[in-house]
């Protein structure tokens, strides 16, 4: 399956300030055709960044041999974004009178990863294995735990202790079945750990406006918010749901009923429940195996 990521990274150099990226799209020329209820029909790609609020918009021009393609350029620049941009490309037109009307989309959006060098969708969970004992001051506090979440530095990270004899080889190398069943359930421990950690962190130091209206952060801390928020208050729209919690947070009603929610919409994205059932599923199978 093509991931769909551009991974611009180094780039090839380190200190690149601008990219530019051919677009080519395959429109269904005989849908939009003029047969529709619309008119002035135009095709556009959009580069937009949540955590940034940037969004660049470029018109695609048919190919000049005709067909379905359309094709174009968009050039991203490195200072707007921090992380990840989604790009899309829509079909619009006037409908009914009113012009700019979405009549078509992309299935699925590409990522544009201006961090990273390797073109991955999916990320997992950045592992480093240190001495809590002769580590950083702060994580030798916590040397008898087996990990900690570290949400100091611009991505959020899981430290895993050394000094926990047999558990950074039992997370990164399992051995057997049943290690492997336990390395499983921990790194989904440690993910529902990490949503935890980066929501409490998102939410520590808001931007609010005169109004008392907070304001999402940029980076990764805006989209966690944005994806646990409706799990912590459902049935809101994200900016209601802001204002919500951090009134809460503040003093303004029960921040402790929210507790259960919090940590439901962390399991859920680590998924917990699916590692647990998989878990029960392979020990019960391992016992059978053993008795037969």
């Amino acid at each position: 399956m093509v991931e769909q990521v551009v991974a611009l990274g180094m780039a090839e150099r380190d200190d690149w300030q601008t990219a530019r990226l051919a677009v080519t799209a395959t429109v269904p020329s005989r849908e939009i055709g003029s047969t529709g209820p619309w008119s002035e029909v135009a095709v556009v790609a959009v580069l937009a960044e949540g955590a940034t609020n940037t969004r660049t918009v470029i018109r695609l021009e048919p190919c000049p041999e005709g067909g379905r393609e359309w094709s174009g350029e968009i050039e991203i620049d490195r200072n707007l974004h921090v992380d990840r941009a989604a790009l899309a490309v829509h079909v619009v037109a006037t409908v009914g009178g009113v012009a700019g009307r979405i009549i078509g989309s992309t299935d699925r959006e590409w990522l544009i990863d201006v961090t990273s060098d390797h073109p991955l969708r999916d990320r997992q969970l950045d592992f480093s294995v240190v001495s809590f004992a002769r580590g950083a001051e702060w994580l030798r506090n916590f040397r008898d735990a087996p990990w900690a979440v570290d949400t100091s530095g611009r991505m959020p990270a899981v430290r895993l202790n050394s000094d926990f004899e047999g558990f950074a080889a039992l997370v990164q190398e399992p051995r057997s079945t049943m290690e492997a069943v336990v390395s499983e359930m921990a790194q989904a421990q440690m993910c529902a750990d990490v949503w935890t950690a980066v929501f409490h962190t998102a939410l520590g130091d808001l931007e609010v406006e005169d109004d008392g209206m907070p304001l999402f952060p940029p980076d990764w801390r805006g989209a966690v918010l944005r994806e646990m928020l409706p799990d912590v208050i459902p049935g809101r729209s994200a900016q209601d749901a802001l204002r919500e919690v951090h009134t809460r947070r503040n003093g303004g009603g029960s921040w402790t009923d929210l507790q259960p929610r919090i940590q439901y919409a962390a399991a859920r994205r680590a998924e917990i429940p699916r590692a647990l059932a998989s878990a029960v599923r392979d020990i019960e199978r391992f016992d059978q195996e053993t008795h037969a």
